[in-house]
């Protein structure tokens, strides 16, 4: 990425967007997998989820995202396909170009930038929310009951 790129910051959105995404970190990434559980099967098959490391990703409409405590939201960015932003902040940079200088340096697409904590977070292997892959991410996370 060139030098420029790495001297942006981000700033408050003066219009949220409309969310496209929960994200969760932590001990609140393990309340939206439980939540996630709890789901009813046909709201659960509108929903797509990822999962690493202490972050849980999920993504679907607005109205069928799951709402709890600690949970972000993010949203793709039109002028940058291929870009995900948290809904409350944007980079200072133009997005189009950070979009694109990001998609060259990791070679995937699409990928959400994270503000806080800050990270890149790939999202071409979310798969549909259901109760294999939910058990999936437990284990990766070491649960011990992946359905408490």
């Amino acid at each position: 990425m060139s030098a420029a790129l790495h001297r942006w910051t981000w700033r408050s959105r003066p219009v949220p967007t409309e969310p496209q995404a929960a994200v969760a970190w932590g001990d609140a990434a393990r309340r939206l997998h439980a939540r996630l559980l709890r789901l009813a099967p046909e709201h659960a098959a509108r929903l797509q989820a990822t999962a690493n490391g202490e972050v849980l990703v999920v993504t679907g409409a607005g109205v069928d995202l799951p709402w709890i405590d600690g949970v972000a939201y993010a949203a793709p960015v039109d002028a940058a396909p291929g870009l995900w932003l948290p809904t409350n902040w944007e980079p200072t940079v133009a997005v189009d170009v950070l979009g694109q200088a990001l998609a060259a340096h990791f070679k995937r697409s699409p990928l959400l930038l994270w503000r806080e904590p800050r990270a890149v977070i790939p999202l071409d292997r979310l798969l549909p929310v259901c109760a294999d892959h939910l058990q999936r991410i437990a284990v990766h996370w070491g649960a011990l009951d992946a359905t408490a």
